[in-house]
Parts: structure tokens; sequence; C-alpha cells
């Protein structure tokens, strides 16, 4: 009877200690949970300061602002453009390429031959 009251004594140490360790994992899971959470929460909040930051940048009165202090352009002048009809004509000749298509060179003779089926050909 002695030993039966031992063993299951030893049973309930063993157990209890089972249990604290799983306790106490369980704890650590759920403070790296709480970290990675935080650190999610900071990086979407950097990001919705990056977005906000771009769009401020990518205003496009920021923009003209910019261009109008720094560059030295001019407003484009109608007469600036050329009428319709003072476009060059179009070429009588096509100009061929001055290489040959290498495959296609390939191919050619096989096709005379009869050797390669033409495409479509059953």
């Amino acid at each position: 009877m002695r030993l039966l009251n031992l063993l299951v004594i030893a049973a309930l140490i063993l157990a209890a200690s089972f249990v604290y360790k799983i306790k106490f994992d369980s704890t650590l899971q759920a403070e790296r949970v709480g970290k990675i959470a935080s650190e999610l929460r900071r990086e979407r909040n950097a990001i919705a300061n990056l977005r906000a930051e771009w769009g401020k940048l990518d205003s496009p009165d920021r923009i003209q602002g910019l261009a109008e202090r720094h560059l030295a352009l001019k407003p484009m002048a109608p007469t600036q453009f050329d009428p319709l009809d003072r476009l060059p004509d179009k070429p009588l000749t096509i100009v061929q390429p001055p290489i040959q298509d290498p495959i296609g060179a390939m191919i050619a003779p096989r096709e005379a031959t009869g050797s390669i089926p033409k495409p479509g050909a059953r």
C-alpha cells in the first residue's frame, strides 16, 4: 500500500510539473505574440505615415510650384506646332533591313524541298 501511495504521489508531482511547464511555455508564446502584434502595429503606422508623406510630396500643386521655382520653362505657344500639311510624305519605297532573318534563311530551303510541312498543311 505504501508503494502505491508513493507511486501516486510521484505521478502527481510529475503531472503538476508537466502542467507548470505547459503553462510557462504558453505564457512565453503569448508574450511573443504580443511583441509581434506590437511590431506589426508599429510597421502599419510607419507605412501609413509614409503613404501620407508620399501623397503630400506627389501633390500636383506642389510639383507645379517646384517646377516654376526651379526650372526655366516657358508656357507652350500654339505656334510651336506644325500644321498637318507640313508633315513629310510617306516614303514610297519600303527599306529592307540589311540583315536577313537567320532563322528564316534556315527554314526557307527546307520548305522548298518539302522536308518541313508548311503551316496549316495536313
